[in-house]
């Protein structure tokens, strides 16, 4: 829980947000999310050239996942680093992250993939159901779109959200043109900040009601 004087900051950092903002496209629901990642970033890019993009089911399935304990999986530990650890306790949801994982070196050598693909890999049962959030990886985003091909997985809701040069806009593009349900954004940006935010959201919409 923040001090009074954070939520003060908080609150009036929202308000900033607002008044610089303007009008925009995004509904009720989604715009708590897009603002959390303008909040987390500075960046008004995300409202704008780099526009959030939502599945029709993303965040009522993304609320309820959580409302019902599943798992939330990870491609960096900075994702799992940014998120309020209070809201997966009170919620009965593990947060996974298997990239530190020795044993996938390995793996990834043998099988010709990235660490992080490996372990989306090894992270089937936890996200079979559950979250999957990505920050940093498009190879990890890319290789759970595959397991959801092979039929191998069924998410509640992928959080796309990979950031730089090689890939990310690719995967996030693709991402976007599935029937997962999904959030995502356009363009290069992104990043462990974003897809924190995202979740961050997502459990404050679940505390208030929206589910």
């Amino acid at each position: 829980m923040q001090t009074r004087k954070g939520q003060e900051i908080e609150d009036e950092s929202m308000q900033i947000i607002e008044s610089e903002i303007g009008s925009h496209p995004y509904n009720e629901m989604e715009w708590p999310i897009v603002r959390r990642i303008i909040h987390s970033t500075a960046d008004f890019d995300f409202a704008r050239e780099n526009k959030l993009l939502f599945h029709k089911d993303a965040i009522s399935n993304g609320i309820n996942a959580l409302k019902n304990g599943r798992s939330i999986v990870a491609d960096v530990n900075g994702v799992i680093g940014l998120m309020n650890k209070q809201n997966p306790k009170d919620f009965g949801n593990d947060l996974i992250c298997n990239i530190s994982d020795p044993s996938l070196m390995e793996s990834a050598k043998k099988t010709g993939k990235t660490r992080a693909q490996m372990s989306m890999r090894v992270a089937e049962k936890e996200i079979d159901g559950g979250i999957v959030v990505v920050g940093n990886a498009p190879t990890a985003l890319l290789e759970v779109m595959e397991m959801v091909k092979e039929g191998l997985v069924k998410p509640a809701l992928v959080v796309g959200m990979p950031v730089g040069f090689v890939s990310a806009v690719e995967s996030k593009d693709e991402l976007s043109k599935t029937d997962i349900p999904f959030i995502t954004n356009i363009g290069r940006k992104g990043g462990s900040p974003c897809a924190s935010a995202i979740i961050n959201a997502l459990y404050k919409l679940l505390r208030q009601g929206n589910n």
